[in-house]
């Protein structure tokens, strides 16, 4: 979850690890700090708590500069939010310094160990074991890479290091146990990069190579060497990545979320770009490696996912369910490996990730191997985790960078996606015929422009409605069969950003609890787009109305009826109903982000959340 940086060869290193921070700040903002090594000056060590700006301030107040840097962005996990607890953290003799994504499962247990030896400690966090662990072994070992081999030999949990020692001031090291945050490596001309995500260093390279499970790379100017753990060496091709760095600009935009809330035009098309052929009628996933035997071979499908990506999973149900007739069932992916599935040899595992590092689902994915289980990676982050755990291939979602940690764009286009999948699946097993996937096909391509008319058309309305409601304590949303996911996504977007309480439920359990909330004060948003439950919505927004709830319905255009029964009304175009969600996601992410702002909420870093939870 937190960010990781760092840096070797003729420039200074500050500026290089400081501007990787800030692309990474989304994964983690509690605290942050940077070590830089310059021959004359040493190690320069600077810290501070909060936001990245105070870190900035702290380094204009007290330069430092060199050609070998590390840097980190935290989300605390042990310890709590002060400078001590921020990384790097320093060994007995302030030799070594270490940076940290993940989490020491045993930490207690090696603290104790390390006191008993005589080690005293400065933090609260399993990040200092690491550094003491490391400095241990290299009075032993008398070199960094044997000394950081055997501190990790002994770390349980999933876990990103990189090291630095004035000893071999020219190096950094950088190992990867299990599933933590990945590990990228940038090749240069003469300087060489690590990361523990893509953009941190797009400005200076677009080579990179992709560190796995239980692997260590040494990283000087004249180049990146891996090996394993153990010592065998490792030879691994770099990867070209096309992305432009000033995607993740905000332009013309006051937040992220707020570009990329308008960016999702552009991002669903780019999820269709190559891959329909309406002519034919036909779905062409490029990575997805399962052929139509394979496919027809399917008879359930287990989706794991976590946050907004378990509510695209919850939309994907439906999809794959009515269009491909094969059984779905999802789980948080959290706890998909706690209950023991019993997954079966016609099964595959369909994982749904932004970044493909989410621990939980990777574990899920794991979980699905260990019994022989394909799965498929819908996932967002080209060469992460997940697209490499997916033996069944990714199939990636082409949105570029999402920095606010409220997805927006990543979200709808998981849908587009998995209708996707849901289209090929219904392809190989002849569930849809050639003209009516052209009518799916069709309906897709009409999808980004009436992303673009919902964007234009209620923009100005959900401002004004959230001007009327930022002041509720309570929010309930409602919605039933497809939609009812895209009522529990918009309550989470309302929660996450503007800290409001909000619930999500299906329209038709309302009255068995939910009812008892609604008085005078409570918005109740309901989903209520023509379909075929579109009476029972109906009947529940009248319950709503005859206890004095305030009503904020999302329907159809042109929708009289429904507007006579609401207090307000947001209308969306016509278009097929499992596509439906995508169009009704859209004004309540604009109506939470405007509600988030008048509130007076940082809305692209809420407080306690970070955009890719790799821990526990």
């Amino acid at each position: 979850m937190c960010g990781i940086v760092g840096y070797v060869g003729p420039r200074n290193a500050t500026e290089v690890v400081v501007g990787g921070l800030q692309r990474l700040e989304y994964r983690g903002y509690d605290s942050a700090g940077i070590a830089i090594y310059d021959g004359e000056a040493g190690l320069q060590l600077r810290r501070s708590v909060g936001k990245l700006i105070n870190l900035v301030n702290r380094l204009n107040r007290e330069p430092a500069a060199g050609a070998v840097g590390i840097g980190h962005t935290r989300w605390a996990t042990h310890g709590g939010v002060t400078e001590e607890n921020a990384h790097p953290h320093r060994d007995a003799s302030g030799k070594i310094v270490v940076i940290q994504n993940g989490i020491v499962e045993n930490y207690l247990e090696l603290k104790g160990r390390l006191i008993e030896l005589g080690y005293t400690f400065h933090s609260q966090t399993d990040t200092e074991v690491i550094a003491h662990l490391v400095g241990h072994y290299y009075t032993e070992e008398g070199a960094l890479e044997p000394a950081l081999c055997r501190a990790m030999a002994e770390l349980r949990g999933g876990n990103a290091v990189v090291a630095l020692c004035v000893d071999e001031p020219d190096t950094i090291l950088a190992a990867r146990l299990g599933n933590a945050g990945g590990v990228v490596l940038g090749l240069g001309e003469g300087e060489h990069f690590v990361a523990s995500d893509i953009p941190a260093i797009l400005d200076y390279t677009r080579d990179l190579i992709f560190l796995e499970d239980r692997e260590l790379a040494r990283i000087n100017r004249n180049g990146i060497v891996i090996t394993t753990l153990a010592g065998a060496p490792v030879r691994r091709e770099p990867v070209r990545i096309q992305w432009d760095p000033v995607a993740a600009a905000k332009g013309d935009h006051k937040h992220f979320m707020q570009k990329e809330i308008f960016e999702q035009p552009r991002a669903l098309m780019d999820v269709l770009r190559g891959r329909i052929d309406q002519e034919a009628g036909t779905i062409h996933l490029e990575d997805l490696k399962l052929d139509d035997a394979a496919l027809r071979g399917i008879e359930r499908i287990y989706a794991t996912a976590c946050g907004t990506a378990w509510h695209a999973a919850l939309v994907t149900k439906f999809i794959i369910e009515s269009l491909a007739r094969v059984r779905v069932e999802v789980d948080y992916a959290s706890e998909f490996r706690y209950r023991g599935p019993i997954l079966g040899n016609d099964a595959l595992l369909l994982a749904i990730s932004q970044s493909g590092e989410t621990v939980d689902t990777l574990a899920a994915m794991e979980e699905a191997r260990s019994q022989g289980v394909p799965s498929v990676a819908i996932v967002n982050a080209i060469g992460s985790q997940a697209a490499r755990l997916a033996d069944g291939g990714p199939i990636y979602l082409h949105a570029g960078p999402e920095i606010g940690v409220a997805s927006t764009k990543a979200f709808t286009s998981m849908i587009v996606a998995g209708y996707l999948f849901a289209l090929r699946l219904a392809q190989a097993r002849g569930t849809l015929s050639p003209a009516e996937i052209r009518t799916h096909i069709q309906a897709l391509l009409e999808l980004p422009g009436k992303a673009a008319e919902v964007i234009e058309t209620t923009s100005s309305q959900c401002e004004i409605l959230a001007e009327r409601y930022h002041r509720a304590t309570d929010a309930l949303y409602l919605g039933r069969q497809v939609n009812y996911p895209i009522a529990l996504e918009g309550a989470l977007k309302l929660k996450e950003i503007s800290y409001i309480h909000a619930e999500g439920y299906p329209a038709g359990e309302m009255k068995h609890g939910p009812i008892a909330l609604i008085d005078e004060n409570l918005p109740v948003i309901c989903i209520a787009p023509r379909d075929s439950i579109y009476d029972k919505m109906i009947s529940n927004i009248e319950q709503v109305k005859a206890r004095h709830g305030q009503v904020i319905a999302i329907g159809s255009a042109g929708d009289d009826f429904l507007a006579s029964k609401a207090d307000d009304t947001i209308f969306i175009p016509e278009t097929l109903p499992l596509l439906q969600p995508v169009l009704v996601s859209i004004p309540l992410q604009i109506f939470a982000y405007h509600v988030a702002l008048l509130r007076g909420c940082d809305v692209d870093q809420p407080r306690n959340l970070a955009k890719s939870v790799t821990v526990e």
